[in-house]
């Protein structure tokens, strides 16, 4: 039981550093608003900048782009629904942001749990062997004991550092949802602004 528990803990401790790297890489600013595109979307003024800005945002594929090409798409909807186009769209991206954050909160959960299945098990083998045997040593008793809270250790040497990232992961979510519905409020607001001029 205790062997399986450790191999149950390693996998656990290989899952959250893959999702923990993963959601590192897919998470950072210049995949989700790269540069480029805040650039072309800062100097899309009017209806006649749209082509550049759409080629921008087909050559740099982000979520940022994705929601400026359906805005851009749908600019001779009224603004309403294509601002609740847009909306529907956004809380898809942001899922998909938070893909991954999911088993990183799971592994936060299980892994001291699944330390202080070990430990309770290894406690359960030793008093057993010292139920059949007598206590003769209590330097070896000590020792086992010792052995034994590694599980719970490990578990929480596992659990720490993923609910570390999770925190900082699911906040920076967070913050990139509030930018882009910023840059896409402004970008719809300023096209319209125009086409109402017109």
């Amino acid at each position: 039981m205790e062997a399986f528990v450790y191999v149950v803990l390693a996998v656990t401790s290989v899952v959250g550093l893959t999702f923990i790297v993963e959601r590192g890489w897919a998470l950072r600013w210049r995949r989700v608003v790269p540069p480029e595109v805040h650039s072309a979307l800062e100097s899309c003024q009017g209806r006649q900048d749209l082509p550049v800005l759409r080629r921008v945002c087909q050559q740099h594929d982000s979520p940022i782009s994705r929601l400026l090409l359906l805005a851009a798409d749908h600019l001779h909807w009224p603004k309403d629904e294509n601002v609740d186009a847009l909306q529907t769209r956004a809380r898809q991206e942001i899922t998909r942001l938070e893909r991954g954050l999911v088993v990183i909160e799971i592994i936060v959960g299980i892994a001291p749990l699944l330390g202080l299945v070990g430990t309770i098990a290894g406690m359960m083998t030793l008093f057993g062997d010292i139920g059949e045997a007598g206590l003769t040593d209590a330097t070896r008793l000590a020792k086992g004991i010792a052995l034994i809270l590694n599980a719970t250790l490990i578990g929480l040497l596992i659990a720490i550092p993923c609910l570390i990232f999770w925190s900082y992961y699911s906040k920076k979510v967070e913050t990139i949802a509030v930018e882009m519905e910023t840059l896409c409020d402004e970008f719809i607001r300023r096209q319209y602004r125009e086409e109402a001029r017109k």
